[in-house]
C-alpha cells in the first residue's frame, strides 16, 4: 500500500458505501420533530403542553443538565458536517457520489436531533434557553476540531467512536426518563438512539472495508487517534460564564451514569472486535500498535475503576 494514499482507499471503497446507502431512511418513511411533540394545531394543545411539562418536572436536575448538553452538542451539526466533507471532496455541493450523497443524507437525519430535542426543552420551561441558545451559538462559532489531522481514516475512526457514545447517552437518557416517569422523553430519546444506531452501522462497516484493504494503515490510524484522545464534540462549549462548562457536564454525566469512563472503555473494546484488530495480518510498527489496540479497553477499564 506504499504508493496507495488513504483518500485512495476511502474513493475504492465507494461501492460499499452505495450498498450501505440504504441506511438512510427515504423522506417519507422519515420521522420528524413534530411527531413526537404535542400538536399546537389542535383544540387541546393547551392540554397536551401541560401534560408534557407536568411529565417534565419529574426529571432530576443532573439528567437535565445531561440532556442540555446533549442537545447543545447535538445543534452544532453544521461543525461536524464541514469536518466530515473531508471524506466526500463534494465541491458542487450536490454530487450524486455515494460519499457525497450519504453525507447529505447523514447530516439531514443528524439535523432532526438537535430540533427536537431543543423544543422539547423549550416546552418544559425547566431551562434558561436564552443560555442554551448562546451556547450553541459559540460552539459553533468556535469551531470543532476531532484531532483527526484531515486524515479520512481517522475522521472514519472517530465517527464509528462517536455514533456509539452518543447511541449510548440518548439510550441510557431515555431509560432514565422513563423511570422517572417522562414517556415523552423516553420516546424521543429512543428514537435518536436508533439514528446513532444506524449511523454507527455505516461508519463501522466503511472503517472494516478500509481496514480489508489496508490493515496496517487502519490500524496504525485507531492506534493514532486513541493516543491522542477521542475528543467529545462539545469540548469547546461555552455559555460565557463557566469557562469549565464542558469539563462541569461531564462530570455530571459521570456521577449520573449517563456515559462513563466504561462506557469509553467498552466502545474501545467494541470497536476493535468489530474490525478483527487481533485477527489482522501486520508486521513492524502496525504490529505494534496492534498489541497495543488489543490491550486498551482493559487499561481504559482500570482508569474508569480508579475514578
Amino acid at each position: 500500500m506504499a504508493d496507495v494514499t488513504h483518500q485512495d482507499v476511502v474513493r475504492a471503497i465507494e461501492p460499499a458505501v452505495a450498498d450501505h446507502l440504504r441506511l438512510l431512511l427515504p423522506l417519507d418513511k422519515a420521522w420528524q420533530p413534530t411527531d413526537y411533540l404535542p400538536d399546537l394545531e389542535t383544540a387541546s394543545w393547551r392540554d397536551e403542553v401541560e401534560e408534557f411539562r407536568v411529565a417534565a418536572a419529574t426529571l432530576s436536575d443532573d439528567l437535565l443538565i445531561v440532556l442540555v448538553g446533549d442537545m447543545i452538542t447535538e445543534e452544532a451539526l453544521p461543525s461536524y458536517s464541514v469536518a466530515l466533507n473531508g471524506l466526500v471532496r463534494d465541491d458542487t455541493g450536490t454530487s450524486p457520489a455515494p460519499w457525497a450523497r450519504w453525507l447529505r443524507g447523514w447530516t439531514a437525519e443528524e439535523n432532526r436531533h438537535g430540533d427536537l430535542l431543543n423544543a422539547y426543552l423549550r416546552l418544559t420551561g425547566r431551562v434558561d434557553m436564552r443560555a442554551v441558545e448562546r451556547t450553541v451559538h459559540g460552539l459553533v462559532a468556535n469551531g470543532f476540531d476531532a484531532q483527526t489531522h484531515a486524515d479520512p481514516y481517522s475522521l472514519l475512526v472517530y465517527t464509528s467512536f462517536q455514533e456509539r457514545a452518543t447511541r449510548l447517552s440518548h439510550g441510557n437518557v431515555g431509560r432514565m426518563a422513563a423511570s422517572h416517569g417522562d414517556a415523552h422523553l423516553a420516546r424521543i430519546c429512543a428514537v435518536i438512539a436508533a439514528d446513532e444506531a444506524r449511523h454507527e452501522t455505516f461508519y463501522t462497516r466503511m472503517m472494516s472495508a478500509v481496514l480489508e484493504q489496508d490493515p496496517a494503515g487502519g490500524i496504525l490510524a485507531f492506534r493514532s487517534m486513541l493516543r491522542r484522545g477521542i475528543t467529545m464534540p462539545g469540548r469547546f462549549m461555552d455559555d460565557g460564564r463557566d469557562p469549565d462548562l464542558f469539563d462541569h457536564f461531564a462530570i455530571v454525566a459521570q456521577r449520573s451514569e449517563v456515559y462513563t469512563a466504561r462506557d469509553y472503555a467498552s466502545i474501545i473494546g467494541h470497536l476493535v472486535t468489530a474490525w478483527n484488530i487481533a485477527g489482522r495480518s501486520v508486521s513492524g510498527p502496525a504490529a505494534q500498535a496492534q498489541d497495543e489496540l488489543c490491550r486498551q479497553a482493559e487499561r481504559y477499564a482500570r482508569v474508569a475503576d480508579r475514578l
